[in-house]
């Protein structure tokens, strides 16, 4: 009976310590569970910020297309400041490059939910008019063609194009905000 007693009283005590042990072994479980919860949670709100951002640089497209045509048409020769949204020469910008203009009276265009405002400057300084433009304006020159040139007279300067500098803020679902700068280049 000795014996009896001795085991009975052995597995009485491990009866609890064992206990103990599952219940710490469930407590780490529960613990890796909520951390593996945790990393999909913050995996999803992260493709889901790629997918806004992608979806606002492609409706920043709609806006540069849009500069595109109204630099086209309505700049012409003329090199006067347009109605917020274009200005004949470099304005002061922030350490971000992004003109310090007012964009909340820029134009705007509705691309499902996002709002596109953008603004575009020429890429010049000085005052205006531009009296040397190869000098105060950023130019892109074309080539001429040997062939073309008269040898007998001097080489003409090549024709060149004015550049623009065009910024893009477009707002998005929950006020996020994508700028988008980009240059267009206008021939003569």
């Amino acid at each position: 009976m000795n014996v009896c007693n001795r085991l009975s009283r052995h597995a009485r005590g491990q009866r609890g310590v064992t206990m103990l042990v599952v219940l710490v072994l469930l407590s780490v479980m529960l613990l890796g569970g909520m951390a593996l919860a945790r990393l999909t949670e913050v995996g999803t709100l992260a493709s889901g910020n790629t997918a806004f951002r992608e979806a606002a640089v492609q409706a920043s497209e709609v806006g540069l297309n849009t500069v595109f045509e109204r630099i086209r048409d309505d700049i012409g020769n003329e090199e006067t400041a347009q109605a917020g949204w274009y200005w004949p020469t470099i304005q002061a910008a922030d350490a971000n490059g992004i003109p310090q203009v007012d964009f909340d009276a820029a134009p705007t265009i509705a691309v499902g939910p996002y709002t596109v405002a953008y603004v575009a400057e020429r890429v010049c300084e000085g005052a205006m008019p531009v009296t040397q433009p190869l000098r105060q304006c950023l130019v892109k020159q074309e080539p001429q063609d040997v062939e073309s040139q008269v040898f007998d007279k001097e080489a003409l300067d090549p024709p060149n194009s004015r550049q623009f500098r065009v910024t893009v803020r477009v707002t998005g679902p929950k006020d996020t905000q994508t700028w988008v700068q980009s240059l267009i280049t206008r021939g003569q």
